[in-house]
């Protein structure tokens, strides 16, 4: 799976006004220009894993969140993915993915 960068941006640049940042005040924090976040921000730029860290770190995101959308300790971890999944299978295939799902569920076993 490609990563999509444009997309990326968006979710830090979400974090980032959730939190009441400026770009200027993260920027500045982690030591980039505020040019290069912008970029980030609007994916026309890369950002490595040591910013991305830092800045998850400052935001207070996950790095899952960020790449991939998916925080594990979300209350929806996986239900965007799950609920794309079911809509591209077939009435039957649904049916058989919850019937699995609940087994597991159910299962007296630790996850």
């Amino acid at each position: 799976m490609a990563l999509d960068y444009t997309v990326i941006g968006q979710r830090l640049k979400e974090a980032r006004l959730a939190k009441n940042y400026t770009q200027e005040d993260l920027a500045e924090q982690v030591d980039i220009s505020v040019a290069f976040l912008s970029r980030v921000e609007r994916g026309n730029s890369h950002i490595n894993l040591k910013r991305l860290n830092q800045l998850c770190g400052l935001l207070d995101v996950t790095e899952g969140y960020v790449l991939n959308g998916a925080s594990s300790s979300s209350k929806n971890y996986l239900g965007k993915e799950f609920a794309e999944l079911l809509r591209q299978c077939s009435p039957d295939k649904q049916k058989l993915i919850y019937n699995i799902a609940k087994t597991i569920a159910e299962a007296d076993i630790s996850c």
